[in-house]
């Protein structure tokens, strides 16, 4: 029976020492793949908070409650309505205040949501009815809102932009939009 000799360093090893370095690294596996899974209800916990705060703004719009809006508005909040003005904070907060913009129904579908780091950016499509500076703005919209992280832990809506959904023939021309590319 022939014996391999092990390099030296490997035979100063001990039966013990082997079975502690084992430990070790299976400890170490574990606590990697715990961490991935941290990440992962993390992701999701921010996705189920930003999809709270949709529905609080969605309820502070047609509510006309300030007191909600500039809590979830940052400081430095830039909106681009559907005909492209273009709206601070404390002049969104103006609009709502005066119903300038009063919005007396808002239903949301096809609601997505992507968290990068401290950012997450939700498109919706919204059903509303309402008025906007006189005008009659019922019909569907589409959306995209960003929201940061602040240090506070806080998300706060730093960027909104609406397109008015056509009507007719031309949404039956265009069809769906097509599929997400695979991951």
């Amino acid at each position: 029976m022939t014996h391999t000799k092990l390099h030296p360093r490997i035979q100063a090893i001990s039966g013990t020492r082997l079975v502690w370095l084992a430990a070790v690294l299976v400890f170490a596996a574990i606590a990697n793949g715990q961490a991935a899974q941290h990440k992962q209800k993390a992701a999701k916990s921010a996705k189920e908070q930003i999809q709270t705060l949709e529905l609080q703004w969605r309820d502070a719009t047609v509510a006309g409650d300030v007191t909600t809006m500039d809590k979830l508005l940052s400081d430095d909040y830039v909106g681009i309505s559907w005909t492209g003005q273009v709206n601070t904070k404390m002049m969104q907060l103006d609009r709502i205040r005066t119903r300038t913009i009063a919005v007396g129904k808002m239903e949301l579908n096809d609601t997505k949501i992507k968290v990068v780091g401290p950012i997450a950016i939700v498109t919706t499509r919204a059903t509303v009815a309402g008025f906007s500076d006189g005008a009659d703005i019922t019909g569907d919209f589409r959306y995209t809102r960003i929201y940061q992280r602040v240090p506070s832990g806080a998300w706060k809506i730093t960027n909104f932009e609406a397109t008015r959904v056509p009507s007719g023939d031309r949404v039956r021309r265009h069809g769906p939009p097509p599929p997400p590319p695979p991951a």
